[in-house]
């Protein structure tokens, strides 16, 4: 049997699906699990102790000794405390058991990871809880069980439980409109697509650069001769040591169930994207964080490194995850998809609005969920989409709002006219323009595509705004038409109405241009360009009311997070610049001094040898050296000096934008005058790999 015929045995081999579940589960407690995630009540004790003995019976049969609660703390990365299914049968025998208790509830202790102030330091204990809407799978020798995590008290201390909220919320508000269009579907639920970008470079160069190791991205590096300029690599042949790592990565990706689809090189040199096919929310969330961590274990084994940072080299495009999102029925009806009568049409027009409405009215929002230090470098750049929020709709779809808006007839572009009144909407294609790739919040289609998400970030808060902010329009879309007497006309008022005060959103125009920035200001659109005065909108009493309302977070969990990214944009900062402080003072002054003391014994000898011979070469050579030492040295004080005088700063909001204003800017002339000594620093003398090395090695 060739590999290829084996995939639909190999996929989902690692993962107690539901369809492993149906084999080794009684139905009894089969059917209790299914009403339970129907009605979103608890798993009773009986029918876990039966799933978890099947559930240890499968794993024992794959090979798993141990099993862990995987969870995702605020920390970013996820969390396993690992036990073994061992247990003492007594007469120096071990038995192997496995609880349903073990199964629904663990407690790890929460100490170890961020709170913003939710829990005090005494109170160290914390509960992860069995999420049973995603699946246990194996993952080196390990059960691992999908879980919530929350404090003693709980407060959510973990990125699952607030998204699980936010799509509950989102089934409720989208169920009631639906409702309002004679549609029976019982459960609305938001599915994704995440395309993830990463670079592979060489792991022997990785290990020789410090700024990689410690920070994520380089700190020194001048360009190279080639860059990007030619995009010969993108969707080119891909080479054939990162074929060999797509091709694993690929393997043990499907064995654990995640539906990797699509995968090529990408705009910049050795940069690359992974795209899956779309799933729930909830397991989208799960498997982009194990597609993150099988790439860095797989690249290892092929030699190489993975690098999730948004911006890992400058001059070159960064990398993203463009989340793809759309809401669909249990009856298989994409809300975001055109349909092929006007009443179809009115529903999707109104679920558009809506997403509308909530781009506009929560900018800040969408934008706050994807702050970080590292996407920081990316947002903007010619590259990425800028810091200000905007939505594309294509030039059709725009033109027929437009008409709905001023009542007026459309043409579409099969040059049938269309009706646009208070009974009639129109019956219109899918849009057949290019998507813009400028734009931070795409329709392409049936779905839309929020382009701002950094490639290191987890999709779970960004996720979390977007499902919020569309169930709280769509909730107030319900409250207004459930009680209407004229249905017909109140919704076509209701979609006219939002077109005209929130089209200052719509924008299909080039996001790069420096005329887009003025013309947004004229439309009062938000700009945070950088990630403080970012993260001082969470905290708005608008913003705060929004997720309390919908049950998502407490107004004690919006504040730890908002402290929480306020360390952790602080706590970046330090690292780099302590880290460039060290490479500069351990690695680049000792090469520099080095290749200058070599210059001029160089000169010197010359001179011994020949009294007239010139060594103007070498003067010229030193005289530069020289110059830049002296400015490098004198930076490196003034950076050292900077982190000094911000220590004492107790405030957190302060802290974070006295990084941004100045130690980043301290840091970019330090590395300006790093990266002209390495221009002329003789290659052998240099002692870190040059950007030409990185991402031109990989054959």
């Amino acid at each position: 049997m060739s590999e290829a015929t084996r995939i639909p045995e190999l996929f989902g081999s690692l993962v107690f699906n539901e369809r492993t579940m149906e084999q080794y589960v009684p139905q009894s407690a089969m059917d209790v699990w299914r009403g339970c995630l129907k009605s979103g009540q608890p798993l009773p004790l009986s029918a876990a102790n039966e799933i978890a003995d099947a559930m240890k019976t499968w794993a024992l049969e794959h090979g798993a000794t141990h099993f862990t609660h995987w969870f995702q703390p605020l920390s970013g990365v996820t969390a396993e405390k690992h036990d073994s299914f061992i247990n003492n049968a007594g007469g120096g025998r071990v038995m192997m058991d496995f609880s349903g208790k073990e199964l629904v509830r663990g407690e790890p202790d929460a100490s170890s990871f961020p709170n913003g102030g939710l829990r005090a330091t005494f109170e160290a204990r914390g509960y992860s809880a069995w999420d049973p809407t995603a699946f246990a799978f194996i993952k080196d020798g390990s059960l691992c069980i999908p879980t919530v995590f929350c404090s003693y008290s709980g407060d959510a201390l973990d990125k699952k439980t607030p998204l699980l909220r936010s799509i509950a919320a989102v089934d409720r508000a989208a169920v009631r409109v639906l409702k309002l269009f004679g549609d029976d579907a019982e459960k609305v639920t938001p599915q994704i697509g995440a395309e993830q970008e990463y670079f592979l470079i060489d792991r022997a160069k990785y290990l020789q650069r410090k700024d990689l190791i410690y920070t994520g991205r380089t700190l020194f590096g001048a360009r190279p001769p080639k860059g990007q300029e030619l995009a010969d690599h993108y969707f080119g042949s891909i080479p054939p040591r990162v074929s060999a790592f797509m091709a694993q990565l690929d393997r043990e990706l499907w064995q654990l169930g995640v539906l990797a689809k699509t995968e090529h090189n990408e705009v910049a040199p050795a940069q690359h994207e992974l795209a899956p096919i779309y799933t729930t929310t909830n397991l989208a969330c799960d498997h982009n964080q194990l597609t993150m961590e099988l790439m860095k274990t797989v690249a290892a084994q092929h030699g190489m490194a993975c690098l999730l940072h948004e911006k890992p080299f400058a001059g070159v495009n960064g990398s993203g995850k463009h989340n793809n999102w759309s809401i669909s029925t249990d009856t298989g009806m994409n809300l975001l998809e055109p349909g092929g009568t006007p009443y179809e049409n009115a529903q999707f027009l109104l679920f558009l609005c809506a997403v509308i409405e909530a781009v506009d009215e929560y900018q800040d929002l969408l934008r706050v969920s994807v702050a970080s230090a590292g996407n920081d470098h990316r947002l903007g750049a010619n590259e990425a989409p800028p810091a200000i929020v905007s939505m594309f709709l294509g030039d059709e779809l725009t033109d027929i709002l437009h008409a709905i808006e001023s009542g007026t007839l459309y043409v579409g572009k099969e040059q049938v006219q269309m009706e646009i009144g208070a009974t009639v909407l129109p019956h219109f294609f899918r849009d057949a323009t290019d998507r813009n790739r400028t734009s931070p919040f795409a329709f392409t289609g049936n779905k839309f595509e929020f382009r701002m998400l950094g490639s290191a970030q987890s999709i779970a808060g960004p996720n979390t705004v977007l499902n919020t902010i569309v169930a709280d329009v769509l909730g107030k879309y319900a409250d207004r038409l459930e009680h209407s007497a004229q249905f017909q006309k109140d919704l076509d008022e209701l979609i006219r109405t939002v077109i005209h005060d929130h089209k200052r959103i719509i924008f299909n125009g080039n996001n790069y241009s420096p005329q887009w920035v003025a013309e947004a200001e004229q439309r009062g659109l938000t700009n945070l360009p950088g990630t403080p005065e970012a993260l001082r909108t969470l905290i708005d009493p608008k913003n705060i009311a929004l997720f309390t309302r919908h049950g998502v977070f407490t107004e004690a969990e919006v504040r730890s997070r908002y402290a929480i990214l306020l360390e952790n944009y602080s706590k970046i900062g330090h690292i780099e610049a302590l880290t460039m402080i060290d490479m500069v003072n351990q690695e680049i002054i000792p090469a520099v001094v080095t290749y200058q003391s070599q210059l001029a014994q160089l000169a010197a000898n010359k001179k011994l040898a020949q009294s007239e011979a010139s060594t103007a070469l070498e003067d010229g050579l030193l005289k530069k050296l020289s110059r830049l030492s002296e400015c490098l040295v004198k930076r490196t004080q003034s950076l050292s000096d900077c982190l000094m005088e911000i220590k004492p700063i107790q405030d957190p909001y302060q802290l974070a934008s006295a990084y941004r204003e100045r130690i980043y800017p301290a840091m970019t002339e330090l590395r300006c005058v790093a990266d002209n000594l390495e221009l002329i620093c003789g290659r052998d003398h240099w002692p870190l790999p040059s950007y030409g090395d990185m991402l031109f090695s990989i054959e």
